[in-house]
């Protein structure tokens, strides 16, 4: 998929003197986050993540931004800083660091040591750079300033980016957690700092654009999980993001209170919780966290599972115990299932299928739904207002958000004052250069998506997708046809087989003499590629089966002469 944009050419060189912003990826998505910032001939990208795919892009592991753009100037590229862990925002740092393996990473202290994890599965050895909020690097020639966010996974910071230009402010990922449960608070005091030195271009989390009002304390959540462990007669199986070192904290701390263990489940949250542990971000009480392997010898009434799988993954440890075909833990009835995270737009279906699975096998499941076991990491319209109140920027490009996310933060910059033609509206691949203090839209470069399958890195497109779409949906039809070299006469077949079409015997008996009569009539014109034959048996055998059955198959057809 691409964001073709007819009405926007490719943008002009940049003036001397001007800053452009080229968002690669999270515009008009939830995922893949990526901003290349160009003053002076060099290039500063904030972010690198991925986009989880749907489920009409079958066989998809995972989707990048499309480097292209930046392909041949990777030389310029001064650094690359990373706001917080989340894979939307470090995950395809392995796969640009294949294009220029010394590219220097910029981050917190956990960011970078959750991406150094990922990274040794790749078997790379980054250049990175540690920074702390209040800290300033000078990156070429961007100077580069470190505010600490609120957010759902610790370390999280904003950066602010001088240039001649101006200053621009990228929030990140963040919220205004009164009572955050680290005591790291969002640094407002630093934000009015710089809406005093003037901030020209601000770019802002938009997710919960839509969501009136202040966000909930992270602190509320540990009263309820007290709750459900209390209520719990059986094993407690928790699920959550990977990262979210806080909730995981909360699920310890509940199972502590009550006299349980914890395990990790998942290969992500085993390793994730390693980090954070050995960093001091996770604090654990001796004893209180066991092996997966022990976990059969301990009382089912004295065990807490902390799992992966919070989204529905097929693949992940969650999917696989409602499916009852994880090696290791088999669910019954009586067992509590706490799904503490939020739904990501788009995998409602799955998570609803993984809920109905483990209800099936006599799960009790606690979800956002039915009890406050999560709140959101991203800041709703009254904090945003407030953002945008203390640091009066003169132009604002809503990020981090779909289409109706970013419409809603653009008019909450109005509601604020901030001129509408200030106020920038872009997707992947617009071009927005800040003139003079004025930031707008110059053009279009492309930025479509990069597919992950296996191994193989962008060497399937759309084209390929749709057709796995239709075998995935419709199956397919082979008709394999021997034909006289000379003559043009069938000499053996058709032969037709299918898969994922229909089981029944002679479903196909109907267009068998249909299909002689082609080749027949065919011949007697003279046709004798075996190319257009198979167009021609194509066609009469998708005409045959539309009219039949009403469905579009696949249909393989191939022509062998003798």
């Amino acid at each position: 998929m691409s964001h073709p944009h007819p009405d926007l050419g490719f943008p002009p060189p940049l003036a001397a003197g001007a800053l452009r912003v080229v968002p690669l990826g999270g515009l008009a998505e939830i995922g893949r986050n990526m901003t290349v910032f160009e003053y002076g001939g060099k290039l500063l990208i904030v972010d690198c993540g991925v986009l989880f795919p749907e489920v009409e892009q079958p066989g998809v592991d995972l989707i990048l931004p499309d480097f292209g753009y930046i392909k041949d100037r990777l030389e310029d590229v001064v650094a690359v800083v990373l706001t917080h862990g989340h894979e939307d925002h470090i995950g395809a740092v392995p796969y640009l660091l294949r294009e220029r393996a010394d590219l220097p990473l910029v981050g917190s202290r956990f960011t970078l040591a959750l991406l150094e994890a990922k990274l040794r599965e790749h078997r790379v050895k980054p250049y990175s750079l540690e920074v702390v909020e209040g800290g300033r690097e000078r990156l070429g020639p961007f100077d580069c300033e470190f505010f600490a966010v609120n957010h759902s996974i610790p370390d999280a910071l904003a950066v602010a980016i001088r240039t001649p230009a101006g200053l621009v402010l990228h929030t990140g990922d963040f919220k205004m957690d009164q009572l955050p449960l680290d005591g790291r608070l969002t640094d407002l005091g630093g934000f009015a700092r710089l809406g005093a030195e003037g901030v020209d271009l601000l770019l802002s989390d938009s997710t919960n654009a839509e969501v009136p009002g202040f966000v909930t304390a992270e602190r509320e959540v540990g009263a309820v999980l007290d709750q459900v462990f209390r209520q719990a007669q059986r094993r407690i199986i928790t699920a959550c993001f990977a990262s979210h070192v806080h909730r995981v904290q909360q699920v310890l701390d509940a199972a502590a209170a009550h006299g349980r263990h914890a395990a990790f489940v998942g290969r992500s949250m085993v390793r994730n919780m390693g980090v954070a542990r050995d960093l001091g971000l996770l604090h654990v009480p001796p004893g209180l966290v066991v092996d997966l392997r022990d976990v059969d010898d301990l009382p089912e009434n004295r065990v807490v599972l902390v799992s992966t799988g919070s989204q529905g993954e097929p693949l992940s440890a969650l999917a696989r115990m409602a499916n009852r075909d994880h090696r290791q833990i088999r669910i019954e009835a009586g067992d509590t299932v706490v799904l503490a995270s939020s739904l990501i737009p788009g995998n409602e279906n799955a998570v609803y299928r993984v809920i109905n699975g483990l209800a099936r096998w006599g799960a009790t499941v606690v979800s956002k739904d039915v009890a406050k076991v999560h709140v959101s990491g991203h800041a709703p319209a009254g904090e945003l207002l407030m953002l945008l109140n203390v640091t009066r920027p003169s132009n604002v490009m809503p990020v981090h958000g779909e289409w109706r996310h970013l419409r809603a933060h653009a008019r909450l910059a109005e509601l604020t004052g901030v001129p509408r033609e200030r106020v920038v509206l872009a997707e992947d691949g617009v071009v927005v250069d800040l003139v003079d203090g004025v930031a707008a839209i110059v053009g279009a470069v492309p930025a479509g998506y990069v597919y992950v399958h296996g191994l193989g890195v962008g060497d399937i497109g759309e084209t390929s997708l749709k057709d796995r779409r239709i075998l995935g949906d419709e199956g397919f039809v082979s008709v394999t046809l021997i034909v006289d070299s000379v003559t043009g006469k069938v000499t053996s077949g058709p032969l037709i087989s299918s898969r994922g079409f229909s089981d029944q015997p002679g479903a196909f008996d109907g267009v068998l003499p249909l299909i002689e009569a082609e080749v027949e009539r065919t011949a007697a014109e003279g046709v004798a590629d075996p190319h257009q034959l198979q167009q021609q048996v194509r066609r009469v055998v998708g005409r045959w089966v539309s009219d039949t059955y009403r469905r579009r198959p696949m249909i393989i057809p191939t022509v062998i002469e003798v």
